[in-house]
């Protein structure tokens, strides 16, 4: 009776707009006497909401009792300016955000990326399995809500980071290569989309054993510490396999992106139709990522500055993406962008 009384109820619209309607899931992963956010009530006779407790003030055992019936009634619900303590809850366990439908587009956008950002980056110190697998978790999560509308990853093109970490570049690589990726393939299965968001995030692993003094160096690399970089492609391909996770897309992302279409490239000079497209896929977006972004050296470009550079390279990365690429942030198809950098707060 409680889920049909929730189903058949009229939120008021101003309401959902200002408000979360909190559901069970949500509910049940909050401290169960101290919730962190406040909550309110709905007054079904006069049609608004009404304070219920405030955020982290204890509730006694009848409290929460009542609690739980007006969140299966569907009449509990927390303010949307509490928006930051609700995503950095909902962060840790990402799986909820495909139970919440009152989260906007742009707010699951939000979470998926902070959650991403936090896994990659325990990944990225520690490259073994039991890190991995919150990650994979996290990433499925991201797929599952892009296999229902492949049309939700411009969302992510909104929010590209534009300062250089780790990863902020896996996840500008991701983003940017699952939309190359989805504008020239038609029909696929959700392992196929899982493969390629797994593969074009964790492309650039190899890189975590660079040591830090080499990737922090203001001046130009010596040959020596240039060799470590250079052999990074081969490093994030033994250590994948050596974690038990490497499959093909993830082996290519990997030991490709940096070969280029004119046999220029690392670490085998492979050309033209020697590069698997998902390597050429990967090179754009891991290229795109770096020109995008402040680092200590080289320039930095805006999103179309750096799309039109890449078409203009005809002879390096694959005509036929990067004209996509570029034409896509020509007539702004992405719409207003976000300034992710501010948006994820917790240290990467």
């Amino acid at each position: 009776m409680a889920v049909e009384a929730r189903t058949a109820r009229e939120i008021p619209h101003n309401i959902n707009e200002e408000y979360y309607q909190i559901n069970s899931e949500i509910l049940a992963s909050f401290p169960k006497y101290r919730p962190p956010v406040d909550l309110f009530c709905f007054r079904e006779d006069i049609k608004v909401l009404a304070p219920y407790s405030k955020k982290g003030v204890r509730l006694s055992n009848e409290q929460v009792d009542e609690v739980a019936r007006l969140c299966a009634e569907g009449n509990l619900f927390v303010s949307r300016s509490d928006h930051s303590v609700y995503s950095r809850h909902i962060v840790k366990q990402l799986d909820l955000v495909l139970q919440d439908n009152n989260l906007k587009e742009s707010e699951i956008a939000d979470i998926c990326i902070r959650a991403l950002a936090l896994r990659y980056t325990d990944f990225n110190a520690q490259p073994v399995k039991s890190v991995f697998e919150p990650l994979y978790r996290d990433v499925m999560v991201v797929t599952e809500y892009i296999w229902e509308d492949k049309h939700r990853i411009n969302a992510l093109m909104r929010r590209l980071f534009r300062k250089h970490q780790p990863a902020r570049h896996a996840l500008n690589t991701m983003s940017v290569g699952l939309w190359l990726w989805l504008q020239i393939v038609s029909d696929f299965r959700r392992k196929d989309l899982d493969r390629m968001a797994l593969a074009l995030l964790l492309h650039d692993v190899g890189m975590s054993k660079v040591p830090a003094f080499v990737l922090n160096k203001q001046g130009p690399l010596k040959p020596e510490e240039w060799e470590k970089v250079l052999l990074h492609p081969m490093v994030g391909v033994k250590l994948m396999q050596k974690t038990d996770i490497a499959f093909e897309e993830l082996l290519r992302a990997s030991f490709e992106h940096h070969e280029r279409m004119d046999g220029s490239g690392y670490p085998q000079k492979l050309k033209g139709s020697q590069i698997s497209r998902v390597g050429r896929i990967t090179a754009i977006a891991d290229s795109f990522s770096a020109m995008i972004c402040e680092k200590s050296y080289g320039q930095t470009r805006e999103p179309l500055e750096a799309a039109k550079n890449l078409a203009a390279d005809a002879q390096r990365y694959d005509p036929e993406l990067t004209k996509l690429l570029m034409s896509a942030f020509a007539t702004d198809g992405f719409g207003q962008f976000v300034d992710m950098d501010k948006n994820v707060d917790e240290p990467l």
